[in-house]
């Protein structure tokens, strides 16, 4: 039986419904994560960091899609709850075609800059050759890749969300069997690596044109677009804090990496890439929890009904908090076998890995609550609330972290600054969610 977003929602079906988007942004997580496997074991330490080096400034373009997805989502939603249907549509075909463009827009800038960037940014000598050969395939797939993320956000709003998980398992498959084929078969080293991805963020960007393209049955369908600045502002807007939160946290990525490299050199710059493997894989469970309610809750508020609003936040807080708990014990006993896995081959790297993953995990019992947070105001259309969490968790916070911890404990202080950044994103989530009900009656 299907689940519509206008359905009085229990955990039971809470969980249903939000499964697919889920599973749709863990597998979209492994794409980097299959990559470092394969380049780390069969192709070198070296290739490995500049992987590693580069990809943050991927996902930091990718993040347009996502800010087009969640942002124009929770605005469609709205306007379906309020009955308007044909407008929702309307507003669908703009912010795709919109995002077609961007993407190519940002394709051919990216591959023009993309050296003096990985220079700029420290990479050099061999580690920036493979920078720039990794980084030219991958940004010719920028616009799929684009469109990718903000599907998975449509997908849910259509109320098709198991559409966008097989469509994303798809994407997934392809990119491992690719992997497999290109660097360990082929030994194409890291453009095989990187012709794999971008062929399966291809899959994942260009299936849902062509079923929106087509009469289906889903709640929307792509047409010929009609331009409406002020409702692509108010999308940029709600999806204001998806982009920053994106934006942030590859820049602090970036800066983690310099950091490490003053500290620990490509060693520090390998090991943290494993610890971020598991923090997609884990984050993205958020995310996608995230992601999935976010329409609901969008529709109800357009529909004024308060009593579900209240209750969709109690349970999706209970949830979040069962699932930070997991991701705890998880991580804990993951963290030898997972190491093992990737950088097993360097003792040294295994005894900093290791170390890395114990003080690390920590930081999975506070993320879920600024995340599901953020995700929340933009939901209810408060791109300002939204941004501001956003902002503070994944850039104030964590630079402030980062760059002060270290100067007293070292290498230990950059995993120990992450930790603490989440528990004080959790807390000022917490004051804005308590700050708010009167004004949104949850």
């Amino acid at each position: 039986m299907s689940i519509q977003l206008s359905d009085h929602f229990t955990y039971k079906k809470l969980l249903r419904f939000t499964l697919p988007s889920i599973a749709m942004m863990i597998f979209t997580s492994i794409y980097g994560v299959v990559d470092g496997f394969f380049v780390s074991n069969y192709v070198g330490k070296t290739p490995f960091a500049a992987v590693n080096f580069i990809y943050p400034l991927f996902m930091i373009l990718g993040a347009f899609g996502f800010m087009f997805g969640t942002g124009g989502s929770a605005l469609i939603s709205k306007t379906m709850g309020e009955g308007n249907l044909p407008r929702a549509n309307g507003l669908f075909s703009m912010l795709v075609s919109v995002s077609a463009l961007l993407g190519v827009v940002v394709a051919i800038l990216g591959v023009i800059f993309i050296r003096p960037t990985a220079s700029l940014l420290g990479a050099e000598g061999e580690m920036l050759d493979y920078c720039v050969l990794y980084g030219r395939i991958i940004l010719a797939a920028i616009p799929a890749f684009m469109l990718q993320q903000e599907f998975q956000s449509f997908f849910i709003t259509a109320e098709k969300p198991q559409l966008g998980l097989y469509t994303t398992v798809a994407a997934g498959v392809a990119n491992m069997i690719l992997d497999a084929l290109f660097i360990a078969v082929f030994k194409w080293g890291v453009a095989g690596a990187a012709i794999a991805t971008a062929a399966s963020q291809c899959i994942g960007g260009l299936i849902p044109v062509f079923y929106f393209l087509r009469p289906n049955t889903s709640l929307l369908r792509l047409a010929k677009p009609a331009f409406d600045g002020k409702a692509l502002l108010k999308a940029c807007t709600n999806g204001s804090s998806e982009l920053m939160s994106n934006v942030s946290m590859s820049l602090v990525s970036m800066l983690y990496n310099m950091q490490l490299m003053k500290y620990a050199g490509e060693n520090g710059v390998a090991a943290y890439g494993v610890l971020m493997y598991v923090c997609m894989i884990f984050l993205a469970a958020f995310i996608g929890y995230t992601i999935g309610t976010a329409p609901v809750i969008g529709y109800h508020y357009g529909a004024g009904n308060h009593s579900e609003l209240k209750s969709l936040l109690k349970k999706s807080l209970v949830i979040i908090g069962l699932f930070s708990v997991g991701m705890l014990i998880l991580g804990e006993a993951l963290a030898r076998p997972l190491s093992v896995l990737f950088v097993g081959y360097d003792a040294d790297l295994l005894s900093l890995t290791l170390r890395g993953f114990a003080v690390f995990s920590f930081s999975f019992l506070f993320s879920g609550v600024a995340i599901y947070g953020s995700g929340f105001f933009t939901a209810l259309n408060n791109g300002l609330i939204s941004a501001l969490i956003s902002f503070l968790r994944t850039l104030v916070f964590q630079v402030a972290a980062i760059l002060i911890f270290p100067i007293f404990w070292e290498i230990d202080g950059i995993w120990i600054s992450i930790v603490a950044a989440e528990v004080m994103a959790a807390a000022v989530t917490a004051l804005f969610l308590a700050g708010n009900r009167k004004k949104y009656h949850y």
